[in-house]
């Protein structure tokens, strides 16, 4: 078990002890600031006055134009949703996030969020195209559930920070727990799990592939005697 334990997370847990003994809490300035940002935007939205402001920069709806869904989408990663406790959302934040900015580095981390929450947006409209009768498709009533919060970003994140670090009894075991989520609970938030999933696994592909065609390509350079081709 110990052997499994270290050969699945050790280089994972290396990687987190470094940073966080070397540089502390400066290992993860973004995530503290998304932290703050969600504790706040959660402060104002439970205002009177504050309601009417987050739902018009954040609030994400499938009946919405695709304009404003794509304005509001990057600031609906942060805000939390209304019907689940708010500390779900500011743990998930401060743990899958920090993970994430210390392993793949600030701007991937928020690249990678964004894809996978936008993933979650887009499929929302296919599947409500699609209709209930589809295998993908969802309700029309869906169109009018207020889609924000982490989770698929945090969902995202964690497939990509596991590939990384090749934890593959990882990230089956995640995958396999989304689909188990939508078929005991069939709603809208665990069909967007799966849908950033697969967005992010295709990322990860390509990434896959660009890489190794580089390396093919400073090996044939080498062997031709040819100067070797910087990135």
């Amino acid at each position: 078990m110990s052997a499994f334990a270290r050969r699945e997370w050790g280089p994972l847990y290396a990687t987190l002890r470094t940073a966080l003994i070397t540089k502390r809490w400066r290992a993860v300035p973004m995530t503290l600031g998304a932290f703050c940002l969600t504790a706040l935007f959660q402060l104002v939205q439970n205002q009177s006055w504050g309601i009417g402001l987050v739902h018009d920069i954040g609030f994400v709806e499938a009946e919405d134009p695709l304009w404003v869904a794509l304005l509001r989408t990057p600031l609906s990663l942060f805000v939390p949703a209304l019907d689940l406790p708010v500390w779900g959302a500011l743990a998930q934040v401060l743990l899958v996030f920090g993970i994430a900015e210390i392993c793949l580095g600030r701007w991937r981390t928020l690249v990678i969020a964004y894809v996978s929450t936008l993933a979650g947006t887009t499929y929302a409209r296919i599947g409500i195209a699609l209709g209930p009768d589809g295998l993908f498709g969802l309700p029309a009533s869906d169109a009018q559930i207020v889609d924000t919060g982490p989770s698929a970003a945090v969902v995202g994140l964690a497939v990509v920070v596991c590939w990384r670090f090749r934890a593959w009894f990882t990230v089956a075991l995640l995958i396999v727990s989304m689909v188990v989520e939508v078929l005991v609970k069939n709603n809208l938030a665990g069909k967007e799990h799966l849908a950033a999933i697969a967005a992010v696994l295709v990322v990860c592909a390509l990434s896959t592939l660009l890489r190794r065609r580089r390396r093919q390509r400073l090996r044939t350079g080498s062997r031709s005697g040819a100067p070797p081709i910087r990135s």
